[in-house]
């Protein structure tokens, strides 16, 4: 690490050159590229899934993404000659678009039902010709604008579905603007120098928007989904920042104690730098363990991030120290620079708030860790009442047009018009479809279903399907209820005797069974997150109780960020002030997303916090002055990087895209407790109360096991010299090494 920096300091000017380069080369590409994300939680060998390639096989032109087109009129009726004259022309136009492949509409013979039963509401499906994750952008854009087209005083018209929410604008670069603004602010007031709070975030920014540019290019290659760029820039933007504020800290402390602008900006890269390149090896770890669940969709959201992660990385310790070395010593504020040149150097000690609480800490482990326990415990109960499924575009925002159609549907029609179902089945000769017809007189009479169409056949008459309309909104429970209750009884009933198969699909079920694919291999995710995460630890910091602890805690902070998303979005404690909607279930790949990066970013404060005491630990051999000093030494730096990475988060609420807040809110929360609750409070505690138990390992496993080295060199030599001897002889040989005093030294 030293000989990277060294380098990158002394040819600051090809490394600075050298990531311009890299930036407006990707950036470049991806612009002459374009995107294209893809939205496909299909997962194959389920039920919805069948259904899909059923419907595809025996009705090609249905296979595609249905949107509707809603209008109403205030007064008067949708069958007024003038309406319908306008409306069937608009209807025809939109027909004829490139990739449309057909449009049903109210006015034929077969329309009567997509009018309201007041006469003042209508609709049609127009289906296109691909998958909503293959429609072009233009495509979707042209349906809208000739839809609208139509609008005039009397006439209100809105659009719905998967490919007219593709030109719904969001607030993603408001987001990204505050979330910098605040982030800069912070970074000021920690350093008080424009020039040292300004270096990480222009790193970030540089590596981030790499990483960005790569990830639209990813998604030519692989399955990339459209939110992921939005987590990459989330997830970076935090990340990103934090690293570097961690290495200017360092290189601040170095400067103050009287190292060259040179000296310090290696000693950072080569001691913190290197516990940056662990936290952000923990990330990749967690994020990358999304591949072991062989979901497409999930793959190219881990890639993504960690690709993000990766360069926010090297971008911390590559272009950072060619930039510190560009503003010098106004890394320092003015006061500061003053009083190097008044005084010379001084060593920077734990003195003020972080002095006293980590004594606090010292004095009181038991009921500071009591209280820990109760909070997360409390935040964590909401958890127990997770509901996973499909949000709908009733949770969009009140002024888009399909939040708008959302509801015009669900005042004219009922909720359940939002996301019918699809059953789809083969079928072999009139047995079959006098078994069909009795099927739809059967669903007509099963609780939570509104209307039934009757069977629809396929040019060979050899495949089939009808529409059940339930009576609760997509996102219910009662939906998914009607799903298992169509599955497990009815469907099976109506089968009997009959070559009928028939699956049930649409939006509903293919989100449960998303769902159910994913809570049935969280498990084995959570175990190889967690166990990867732990071998890590314990070849970085030598000890079982260093992981097992980190363990515990990260899954904490999981609970507890997630109950804090069940009460705002499933119980609806805030979503609609924040203009999220009302409450709805969560997203089914939320909690696999979620636990990665969580995981991932809950190891950043744990290395950086332990590795500060672990350092002490091999100079003393005392754990209660390891415990203080760390955490005196690193409160500071650790809860100002945890106030930019929550403000941040927090910011791409602004989006006023549900699944982003989701993330947003829920790696807010985690980060805030995590900092605030278990690394400054519940980690110190326990690790007072074990004592030296905190830094065992078997000799036998220490003699096997490879070593990962994450505190700086000059520590390394204690370490070496600790592990030759025993317990017992290296705590006679460090109480006769003579040590200066400081006010380190004094005790809790």
């Amino acid at each position: 690490m030293a000989a990277l920096a060294c380098w990158c300091v002394r040819r600051r000017l090809i490394t600075v050159l050298l990531w311009l380069l890299a930036l407006g080369g990707v950036s470049a590409g991806a612009f002459a590229a374009g995107s294209a994300y893809s939205n496909d939680y299909e997962v194959p060998g389920t039920e919805s899934g069948r259904a899909a390639r059923l419907l595809e096989e025996g009705f090609p032109g249905l296979g595609g993404d249905s949107d509707t087109v809603v209008w109403h009129t205030p007064s008067g009726s949708v069958r007024d000659p003038g309406v319908e004259q306008a409306m069937t022309r608009t209807l025809d136009r939109i027909g004829d678009l490139p990739g449309v492949a057909a449009v049903s509409g109210p006015y034929d013979g077969q329309g009567a039902g997509r009018i309201s039963a007041d006469g003042r509401t209508a609709y049609a499906t127009v289906t296109f010709d691909d998958r909503s994750e293959d429609i072009d952008a233009g495509e979707a854009a042209a349906v809208v604008e000739t839809a609208e087209a139509a609008r005039t005083d009397g006439l209100r018209i809105e659009l719905s579905g998967s490919a007219v929410a593709l030109g719904e604008s969001s607030g993603g670069h408001t987001a990204e603007i505050a979330g910098v603004a605040v982030a800069a602010v912070v970074l000021f007031l920690a350093f008080g120098s424009l020039a040292a709070a300004l270096l990480p975030i222009a790193t970030a920014l540089v590596g981030v928007g790499t990483a960005y540019a790569g990830i639209v290019l990813l998604g030519h290659v692989m399955t990339v989904a459209d939110f992921a760029p939005m987590l990459g820039m989330l997830v970076g933007l935090g990340v990103g920042i934090d690293y570097a504020l961690f290495i200017v800290t360092r290189h601040r402390r170095g400067l103050k104690r009287g190292l060259t602008v040179t000296e310090a900006a290696v000693h950072a890269v080569a001691t913190t730098g290197r516990a940056v390149v662990f936290a952000g090896a923990t990330v990749c770890v967690a994020l990358l363990g999304m591949l072991i669940l062989r979901l497409n969709f999930l793959n190219g959201v881990a890639i993504a991030a960690s690709l993000t992660v990766v360069l926010t990385v090297a971008a911390s310790v590559t272009l950072l120290p060619a930039l510190l070395k560009y503003i010098g010593l106004r890394a320092l504020s003015r006061r500061e620079r003053r009083r190097l040149a008044g005084h010379g150097p001084e060593p920077e000690l734990p003195t003020g708030f972080a002095a006293r609480w980590s004594a606090f800490v010292e004095r009181h482990p038991k009921p500071l860790g009591a209280v820990a326990v109760v909070v997360m415990t409390v935040l964590a109960l909401p958890t127990l009442s997770l509901h996973l499924g499909t949000s709908d575009q009733g949770n969009d925002p009140e002024t888009s047009t399909t939040r708008q159609a959302y509801d015009l549907l669900a005042d004219g029609f009922g909720p359940g018009v939002n996301g019918p179902l699809t059953l789809v089945t083969p079928v072999d000769g009139a047995g079959d479809r006098l078994a069909l017809d009795n099927l739809g007189t059967t669903l007509r009479a099963t609780e939570g279903v509104a209307s039934v169409s009757p069977a629809a056949y396929g040019t060979g008459g050899d495949t089939a399907y009808l529409t059940v309309v339930p009576e609760s909104s997509p996102q219910s429970e009662r939906t998914s209820d009607l799903v298992d209750r169509l599955r497990d009884d009815v469907l099976p009933r109506a089968e009997s005797g009959t070559s009928l198969d028939v699956h049930v699909g649409g939006v509903t079920a293919g989100y449960d069974d998303f769902a159910d694919v994913i809570v049935g291999k969280l498990p084995l995710f959570v175990g190889v997150v967690i166990g990867l995460g732990c071998l890590l630890l314990l070849l970085a910091f030598r000890s079982l109780a260093i992981p097992l602890k980190a363990a515990a805690m990260n899954v904490a902070a999981v609970a507890a960020a997630f109950g804090v998303v069940v009460a705002v979005f499933q119980w609806g404690w805030g979503s609609e002030p924040l203009g999220l909607g009302s409450a709805g279930p969560i997203e089914p790949f939320l909690p696999v997303i979620m636990v990665s990066v969580l995981f991932g970013l809950s190891m950043d404060y744990q290395v950086f916090l332990v590795g500060r005491m672990y350092e002490e630990w091999l100079e003393t051999g005392d754990n209660r002055r390891a415990v203080r000093v760390g955490l005196a030494e690193t409160s500071r730096v650790i809860n100002s990087a945890a106030v930019i990475m929550i403000s941040v988060f927090l910011a791409f609420v602004l989006t006023g895209d549900r699944v982003i807040a989701m993330f947003g809110i829920a790696l807010a929360a985690a980060v805030a407790l995590d900092a605030f609750v278990l690394r400054t409070l519940l980690v110190p505690a326990l690790m007072h109360l074990l004592g030296g138990a905190n830094w065992w390992l078997p000799r036998s496993l220490d003699r096997i096991l490879p070593r990962i080295s994450i505190e700086p060199p000059e520590a390394r030599t204690a370490h070496e010299r600790l592990a030759a001897a025993t317990d017992a002889e290296a705590a006679d040989v460090l109480a006769e090494e003579e040590r200066q005093r400081d006010v380190r030294d004094t005790t809790g």
